[in-house]
């Protein structure tokens, strides 16, 4: 009985060391072999983390499947039973777990269609924020005031993917009514053309007239292209050289004034 018991232990510990071993060396070998491929294939960065964290997940979860079976298999528990058991029980959560098969099949097809990957700026499932994390169950978003969002991917009807290509930086400025349009076109046009040689802008940045004729301004309106979630860097660097410059000609930027009327006891 003793030597039984001692038999047994022997076999548990060389289990946990021998998982306790192959789980980061198999870690390990998925990172390198990501990193061949998307040299190989030319992938993105994005793509290569989306990828690298999905095979990470299906390891160590086939990892941990073995070691139970295994650990069972020691203590000389049947294995049949429990698999037939849990077949039953299987089959009853079926029927409540449909919105878990719903999250895995929109979850695969959110990534065979490369809708999103890690380190995209998107707007999904009422969130908007970076991905930090894609599986076959849930989307895991970053907050732009560091909320961690998980959502199921059920509820992403739709994907607003707002890192794919260049983006947009638009800067509009309010002159008054008073000062001359032209003019004041053509110092922001001489800012727009001090940032052409900026590496962050893709193209432009060009004034493209008049937007809107406000309550108290003219509102001119500037458009460039930029590098993916630089658009709002570029806006910041933009806004603050245009001010600048309007200050130094002159230029009135308007801003609400409230006239007050003291009426005199007679």
């Amino acid at each position: 009985m003793l030597s039984n018991l001692v038999s047994i232990g022997g076999q548990l510990l060389l289990l946990i060391i021998v998982y306790v071993i192959v789980a980061p060396i198999g870690r390990k070998a998925i990172s390198k072999a990501m990193d061949h491929v998307a040299k190989r294939q030319k992938l993105h960065e994005g793509r290569k983390k989306t990828l690298e964290n999905l095979l990470l997940n299906v390891f160590t979860y086939v990892l941990l499947f073995f070691f139970i079976v295994t650990f069972l298999g020691i203590l000389g528990i049947p294995l049949a039973p429990i698999l037939a058991g849990a077949g039953i029980v299987g089959l009853a959560v079926g029927f409540g777990a449909q919105g878990l098969v719903s999250d895995i099949v929109t979850g695969f097809f959110i990534l065979i269609e490369k809708q999103i990957d890690v380190d995209d700026y998107v707007t999904a499932g009422g969130h908007d924020g970076i991905v930090e994390e894609l599986g076959l169950r849930t989307t895991q978003l970053r907050g732009f005031d560091g909320t961690l969002h998980f959502i199921p991917n059920r509820y992403i009807q739709a994907v607003n993917n707002h890192t794919r290509g260049n983006m947009r930086a638009l800067v509009d400025m309010g002159i008054g009514y008073s000062e001359n349009i032209d003019q004041a076109m053509e110092i922001l046009q001489n800012v727009c053309d001090r940032f052409r040689e900026d590496d962050r802008i893709k193209e432009g940045p060009d004034v493209v007239g008049v937007q809107s004729l406000g309550s108290s301004d003219v509102v001119l309106r500037v458009i460039a292209q930029t590098e993916k979630m630089l658009q709002w860097e570029v806006e910041r660097d933009l806004r603050k050289a245009m001010k600048e410059a309007l200050d130094d000609a002159g230029i009135e930027i308007p801003f609400p004034h409230h006239t007050i009327i003291q009426k005199q006891d007679d």
